[in-house]
């Protein structure tokens, strides 16, 4: 009789948690409620309901990821307020001398190479203000270049650890380090960015076809580089987070502490207030994150990640290489469907069964890591809600008074998406299958 009830609550659990993890996926993608609350919702409903006890619930949460992005806000914060950003936004309009795709170009680059070394989102934050800024001085509007940078945004922030958010995940659930991470993720991201120039040009053409006026001047974006003594200190804390990356394996240092550390120290060498610092930390996105690691830990604790694991290695016959297309595909259009994070939070749980069960290449032990953040990172760019740095730049564009629809950005990324997947096809299938 005891038996029959344990066998009675498991199914109860096994459906009840997959009944709250549906519903609060529908209720993140429909963004009718805040995401922050849907995922706290389907967390702590996890419990109420007993799938997960509190304990099992809270040890899920990987605090790695969430010390990591802390660190890394507050650093990023304090060198946004050295004007940095708007700097180097005025330059590539100097160098594209008028020339509207020129320009576009620069900054898209620009944003590529800077949303590997901090994180795209707030990237995107950052160049938002200065790429209107720059659109309107060239009677231009600014959606063609909002757009171009937050493809590139998230191209380019696949190539390190910290540069997309769903990467901070894989390599915390792989214990991969950043050089490591790098080294395997920056040849597609210089590819695609390579193969993104002409089709941009083909994509924008007529948006850009208007030549523009006259070069903003230094003197109306004044205060351009604010503290030339902050910009120094925190470049010199930023290279030593970077370094702190790279000794990870060897120093035993975990990418969170080199963050908090580079975080804690440039507050105080620049005797920065920690209250306003703590303010521009993102707690919305960092709660998500709990309330996510909570809800995907649920379905893993009852068996639905186990039995989903099972049926992919039915469905590909146990092949390493089939398995590793699947999930680079099946990555590219679920991120586009839903925002890549909590797509590659409930994907972590079946890559590590998959591995568990021997898939493994004999050239390196990670393709189905690869996969995945390639798959997750470049299908964000996909539709608006397929990453969190495009649904900020909507929003940021929407506040200025241009409104960027579903098919308006659609028309634009479908085939910047197609061209970068199947990039990334062609390099994991040459590297690693």
């Amino acid at each position: 009789m005891p038996e029959e009830t344990t066998e009675v609550i498991s199914q109860y659990q096994v459906y009840l948690a997959g009944i709250i993890f549906l519903i609060t996926y529908a209720i993140i993608v429909s963004d009718k409620i805040h995401r922050t609350i849907a995922a706290l919702l389907g967390g702590l409903a996890m419990i109420v309901f007993g799938v997960v006890d509190q304990e099992t619930a809270f040890d899920s949460v990987d605090w790695n990821v969430i010390f990591l992005l802390t660190g890394m806000m507050i650093i990023a914060y304090i060198l946004s307020e050295t004007g940095v950003f708007q700097w180097v936004a005025i330059q590539a309009v100097r160098l594209g001398k008028r020339d509207p795709f020129k320009i576009l170009i620069y900054l898209s680059i620009f944003t590529a190479i800077a949303s590997a070394a901090l994180d795209n989102v707030t990237v995107v934050v950052l160049m938002a203000p200065v790429t209107l800024f720059v659109a309107a001085s060239l009677g231009l509007s600014p959606i063609p270049f909002l757009i171009a940078e937050v493809m590139a945004s998230n191209i380019g922030g696949a190539a390190t650890l910290i540069g997309d958010p769903p990467n901070i995940l894989i390599g915390s659930a792989a214990n991969i380090d950043f050089m490591t991470f790098a080294l395997n993720m920056t040849p597609p991201v210089i590819i695609s960015l390579i193969v993104f120039v002409p089709m941009a040009y083909f994509i924008f053409r007529k948006d850009l076809a208007k030549k523009g006026g006259a070069i903003p001047q230094v003197s109306e974006v004044e205060q351009l580089i604010t503290n030339p003594t902050l910009l120094k200190k925190s470049l010199i804390v930023v290279a030593g987070v970077l370094t702190g990356f790279n000794l990870h394996s060897a120093a035993g240092i975990e990418p969170a502490t080199s963050a908090l550390l580079g975080a804690t120290i440039l507050m105080l060498w620049a005797r920065w207030d920690p209250h306003d610092a703590l303010k521009h930390v993102e707690w919305d996105t960092l709660l998500f994150f709990v309330g996510l690691f909570i809800t995907v830990e649920a379905i893993v604790h009852v068996g639905i990640i186990e039995m989903l694991a099972a049926q992919v290695l039915a469905f590909t016959g146990g092949s390493l290489s089939l398995t590793t297309i699947l999930v680079l595909w099946l990555s590219a259009l679920a991120s586009g469907i839903v925002d890549n994070i909590p797509y590659t939070a409930t994907m972590l749980p079946l890559i590590k069964d998959l591995i568990a069960g021997g898939m493994t290449s004999p050239h390196d032990p990670n393709p189905l890591w690869w996969a995945l953040a390639l798959g997750a990172d470049f299908g964000g760019n996909l539709t608006l809600v397929g990453a969190s740095a495009n649904v900020v730049v909507v929003s940021m564009a929407a506040r200025a008074g241009y409104k960027i629809t579903f098919w308006g950005f659609f028309r634009y990324s479908a085939l910047v998406t197609l061209m970068s997947v199947l990039v990334a096809t062609g390099y994991m299938w040459i590297r690693y299958l």
